[in-house]
């Protein structure tokens, strides 16, 4: 299978060395489940998307530290292909960010969430049994760093996960788009990074919260054999 990776930001250039760029995680993360797997880069960022929705078998949209109602052209761009992809029915996963502008995309609602900061690591709780889902898990844990939420579904849409902090957690849309809040990408050194690099804008509060969650399990590789089992089988509910 060729995934190709819509990359929507790059880490911070003072991170990059130690701890790499998005597209570099996914990928590392994936490869730890598949290694046959094969990617493909789009920086969408700097208004690159593929020339044919064809060239790759599955595509990712990256978080992003923009917001996806921010006024950048290619923020907007990035909002038709989805759209397109929708239609053609593309199999499609987004993450954070990616997750927010599918939702938005296609017809939900994404907006600066009142809860403020979900940094650290975020526990969920799975709402929906599919065949997919495997190994099972009625709870499990990310990594996540975001500031929007998703605050309502777009049509067909089904709830997969949610918390507390964050209801919307992911969902799916028939049997082409899987989407999660959470980063299963990021690795516990890369969140401690951001949580310290955004110390004064989280405050006391959440900060010393983001920072004391690290000490909890993730389950990162579980969710990507989910993802890979969703894009691969097309599945349906039971």
């Amino acid at each position: 299978m060729k995934i190709g990776i819509l990359q929507c930001d790059s880490t911070m250039e003072h991170f990059r060395a130690e701890h790499g760029n998005y597209p570099g995680m996914f990928i590392s993360l994936f490869h730890s489940v598949d290694p046959e797997l094969e990617f493909e880069v789009y920086n969408v960022e700097l208004e690159q998307f593929p020339q044919a929705p064809e060239k790759c078998e599955a595509y990712l949209i990256t978080g992003s530290r923009y917001s996806v109602y921010d006024s950048k052209r290619w923020i907007e761009n990035l909002e038709k292909y989805v759209l397109e992809l929708h239609e053609r029915k593309c199999p499609m996963l987004g993450i954070c960010f990616g997750h927010q502008m599918v939702a938005r995309a296609l017809g939900g609602k994404t907006e600066a969430a009142e809860q403020g900061w979900g940094v650290g690591v975020q526990n969920y709780q799975t709402v929906s049994t599919q065949k997919w889902i495997q190994p099972a898990l009625k709870k499990f844990s990310l990594l996540a760093s975001h500031k929007d939420q998703v605050t309502k579904l777009p049509k067909n849409a089904e709830l997969i996960a949610e918390s507390d902090f964050c209801p919307y957690a992911a969902f799916r849309i028939d049997n082409h788009i899987l989407t999660f809040q959470g980063h299963p990408e990021f690795q516990k050194a890369y969140s401690k990074a951001l949580i310290l690099y955004r110390q004064q804008i989280l405050g006391p509060e959440v900060f010393e919260a983001g920072i004391k969650s690290l000490e909890q399990s993730i389950q990162p590789q579980e969710i990507t054999h989910w993802m890979l089992n969703f894009l691969r089988n097309g599945t349906s509910p039971k």
